[in-house]
């Protein structure tokens, strides 16, 4: 899918394999929320958002003996970490190629900073950015990536803003401390999606209090609702009238457990009108219009065939294996050719 976004064209840095900037795609990030020291706990959750499609995943250790032992990028935090520190840093991270991404918060910011501006304003947060970028530079380090982070939405949006307007450095866009899954999803659909729709971040985190699986999906899901990238399914589903006669809140719930962590793109209707609901979703790869005690299969707005309401589920994972296992099929044979 071609972005319909006009993407500000910004350096690139790499952390690891992943390329970040420039022409690239938008990497979807999280961090794991284990107790660092609990090893097989913290590898079983990477593998965890690494089987949900996250592309990069932040663990909390020290910078300098994560550089030191193999890290492929570190973030660092101004309002906490001291120049000398800072200096340090920088200079392992040469010394290894590592690259960094200066993390500039709202709720640590340095306090001559904090000072000056009685509030951690977004001027505040891009002064922060720009003073810790000279650093950097200065040091002749420029592999480096931006975060200028807050908990309020249009703040996190000036910020954001400004300083992409400043400085070419790829950005990591996110709304920090945004609390449980709704309340995170809704702040950081507005905040991330905003800018991303003004052609601004080249990388994104939808920060949840909980499992961080649960933000890799929600991350897909902006960049897929604003055509950025397509990864995973997208379902969508009516929000039910009167005529509904089936538990339509039941069965898209399961369809999502069932097909969580699919990285494959296509779009499922879940309807809850054999009259209206193929149409209204003829947009869709595939789907399920449900009556009392059946419904139809349908793609693309043509009925397929007939099922019973028990056989919803199963039916159509069934058709929705033997969509994904043809398109890789006619991939391979594509990149064969």
């Amino acid at each position: 899918m071609d972005e319909i976004i006009k993407r500000k064209k910004t350096r690139h840095v790499y952390v690891g394999p992943i390329k970040i900037g420039g022409n690239a795609p938008i990497a979807v990030q999280s961090m794991t929320c284990t107790d660092t020291r609990d090893v097989e706990a913290t590898v079983d959750q990477i593998r965890r958002l690494e089987n949900a499609a996250c592309e990069i995943v932040r663990v909390a250790v020290l910078a300098i003996s994560a550089i030191r032992n193999g890290a492929d990028c570190i973030r660092i935090n101004p309002g906490n970490t001291g120049k000398d520190k800072i200096r340090k840093i920088i200079h392992e991270a040469k010394e290894r190629g590592v690259s960094i991404r200066i993390g500039v918060n709202a709720g640590s910011l340095e306090k001559d900073i904090l000072a000056r501006h009685g509030a951690p304003t977004a001027p505040a947060l891009v002064e922060s950015a720009l003073r810790n970028i000279e650093l950097f530079e200065d040091m002749d380090f420029r592999s480096i990536k931006l975060s200028v982070k807050a908990s309020d939405v249009p703040t996190m949006i000036k910020a954001n803003r400004a300083i992409s307007a400043a400085t070419d450095y790829p950005l990591h866009l996110g709304v920090t401390e945004a609390g449980s899954l709704v309340n995170s999803s809704i702040k950081s659909s507005i905040g991330i999606g905003v800018l991303l729709n003004e052609g601004i971040g080249d990388t994104i985190r939808v920060s949840i209090s909980g499992d961080p699986v649960g933000e890799v999906g929600v991350a897909y899901g902006i960049l897929r609702a604003l055509g950025i990238r397509r990864v995973g399914p997208d379902i969508v589903s009516c929000p039910t009238c009167g005529r509904c006669e089936i538990d339509l809140f039941r069965l898209v719930e399961e369809v999502e457990n069932r097909l969580a962590g699919v990285k494959e793109y296509f779009k499922v209707a879940l309807m809850g009108c054999v009259v209206n609901g193929p149409g209204e979703a003829a947009e869709a790869d595939i789907g399920i219009a449900g009556g009392r005690h059946f419904g139809f299969l349908f793609k693309k707005g043509k009925i397929v065939r007939k099922i019973k309401e028990e056989e919803f589920v199963d039916t159509l994972m069934d058709e929705i294996d033997v969509m994904i296992k043809d398109r890789r099929q006619k991939s391979e044979v594509g990149d064969q050719e």
